[in-house]
């Protein structure tokens, strides 16, 4: 059996300026980067901004397991699945982390038949858009311990910086660390640590802003600290909007590259879904909408996590209105919730199935709640049985699900041809009343409280002394009417990842919150969620090499 990589190297891939004149893209819309990815310009979203948009589907999941659920995966083969059926589709897609790619995850490029390529370029740095995000935040960062080392003319108490630095990689010994050490002319000494850049308000910013006026705005609306009279300082104050802002220009610009078969994927920003938004950019997104007939997206990890901040916090800002949730769910990973371990996954197990069916039930219903039709895709894997689907089909049709067989790994577009086909019957056949969970007039402590009751199934939420306080802060900066983005493990719909299934009889623990002004989000920390993640004990880069002629190999 061929590896990712090596089916993605054994593909003939078309040269960039082809793909874009598959969209009706003009030589002049595009940058190209070498000869198989390219920046798309500011003058093709001019072009395309007043076009009737096509039907937008969201890709979601059950909670993450071990297992895997394919997400990405199917994203790409359905796109491709589209073409097969003869539908003109586009793919949004977010743009991996190096921290997985070298971590325990590995890279986010899809697999098997249904890849997005370069896929090597794609997973390690691309067109450089991390780098220039990663560059701009510590910027900022610098320009701060700059203020307050030079005379402190805002009266920035170091004790109350809000911005932490950050890097695109797993580094646990960077979480918390002290700077300014070493004499006076090395800065003032300090409490510092760092979060991973995909975590990065910064991030968050390029993601959600309409064009460069915008995200100059949003930068500048980033909270940097308090003074010592409590009074918040921004990166306005600190006049590092339009050198940050400079280290973006070419950022800010949405990648078009194509999958094995040569269906247009645009991917752009790289948000994680569980200690951040989780979506690709709203300009990616809208360019596809503009381009395609039918766009292909996706949230990260579960629908309690990406899924509902692609609706309450990507769509609400941007003003886009889904038609349509897949809903990925594997039977290996319905297994793993009820409660069997990962190496007798591959054995028929219909009782564990069952148990663990309960997991599908909430994502499916959590759907619902935004209005949104909903078609579950039941990712096949070769050790699945004719029993356990013939089970997880009929427990479809008793929740009145719609739903279809994904094979997309083994057998790429082919292989989502029946899946394109469900989608677009319920696209063309059932309205999108589409609607946010909660009113961004309620208090914070409301909004958590509705997502915590009707998403997780929570009894409710405790807030620690240190959350109140950020709570009553927040609000008193008249901040306290936007949304919520929870930082929550995705292993579990509760703040608890070892608490799988459906879980009962719980509580969310918010022990801290945080204003991304910038972002228009306030976070919320729940449990032990960390925003720098470490390494495995036995990291993916262990097996990753370059050979003499440059060929990369153990990428995945």
């Amino acid at each position: 059996m061929l590896t990712d990589i090596e089916i993605a190297r054994n593909t003939k891939m078309k040269r960039i300026s082809e793909v874009a004149a598959s969209l009706s893209i003009t030589d002049d819309e595009i940058e190209p980067h070498g000869h198989y990815k390219a920046k798309l310009s500011e003058n093709l979203f001019e072009r395309v901004s007043d076009t009737p948009g096509g039907k937008l589907i969201l890709v979601t999941a059950i909670n993450p397991t071990p297992a895997g659920e394919g997400k990405t995966t199917t994203s790409v083969g359905l796109a491709q699945g589209m073409y097969k059926i003869g539908r003109k589709a586009v793919l949004a897609l977010r743009e991996p982390s190096l921290g997985p790619v070298f971590g325990v995850k590995g890279g986010a490029a899809g697999g098997g038949y249904a890849q997005v390529i370069p896929m090597e370029d794609i997973n390690l740095h691309f067109t450089g858009d991390m780098h220039a995000i990663t560059s701009a935040n510590n910027l900022l960062c610098a320009l701060l311990d700059n203020h307050i080392q030079q005379g402190n003319a805002l009266g920035i108490d170091p004790r109350r910086v809000q911005l932490k630095r950050c890097l695109d990689m797993n580094d646990r010994a960077l979480r918390s660390v002290v700077i300014g050490l070493g004499g006076k002319v090395d800065g003032t000494p300090r409490q510092d640590g760092f979060i991973i850049t995909v975590a990065s308000e910064v991030m968050a910013i390029l993601c959600l802003a309409d064009d460069l006026t915008d995200l100059k705005k949003r930068l500048g609306n980033i909270l940097t600290a308090y003074n010592y009279d409590s009074k918040p300082v921004f990166a306005r104050d600190l006049k590092a909007v339009g050198a940050m802002a400079s280290l973006l220009k070419d950022a800010i610009k949405p990648n078009l590259v194509q999958t094995l078969e040569g269906t247009p994927a645009i991917i752009h920003g790289g948000p994680f879904a569980n200690i951040a938004h989780g979506c690709n950019s709203v300009r990616a997104t809208k360019l596809a909408l503009g381009l395609g007939d039918y766009v292909i997206t996706e949230a990260g990890f579960g629908s309690d996590l990406g899924a509902e901040k692609f609706f309450d916090i990507k769509c609400r800002s941007a003003g886009l209105k889904p038609d349509c949730a897949v809903l990925v769910a594997t039977i290996r990973a319905l297994k793993y919730n009820g409660k069997i371990p990962k190496g007798e996954l591959s054995s028929e197990n219909l009782d564990a199935l069952k148990k663990g069916a309960v997991n599908l039930s909430v994502h499916i219903e959590n759907m619902k709640k935004f209005g949104v039709p909903v078609v579950v895709a039941i990712n096949r894997f070769h050790t699945d049985t004719d029993a356990e689907l013939d089970f997880l089909k009929t427990y479809c049709s008793d929740l009145g699900a719609k739903f279809a067989l994904s094979e997309v790994f083994a057998k790429g577009g082919e292989g989502g041809a029946e899946l394109a086909r469900v989608v677009c019957d319920t696209v063309e056949n059932e309205k999108s009343e589409f609607k946010p969970l909660y009113d961004l007039n309620l208090s914070i402590k409301e909004k958590l409280g509705v997502i915590a009751r009707e998403i997780y199934r929570a009894d409710g939420v405790i807030f620690t002394v240190p959350a109140e306080k950020a709570i009553s802060e927040i609000e008193t900066l008249g901040f306290g009417n936007l949304p919520v983005c929870v930082a929550k493990t995705q292993y579990s719909l509760s703040d608890d990842p070892a608490k799988l299934g459906n879980p009962k009889g719980f509580v969310i623990t918010v022990r801290d919150v945080k204003l991304s002004a910038g972002a228009g989000f306030i976070v919320a920390l729940t449990g032990d969620i960390m925003t720098l993640p470490g390494l495995p004990k036995i990291p993916a880069s262990e097996n990753i090499d370059i050979s003499a002629n440059g060929e990369i190999t153990g990428l995945f």
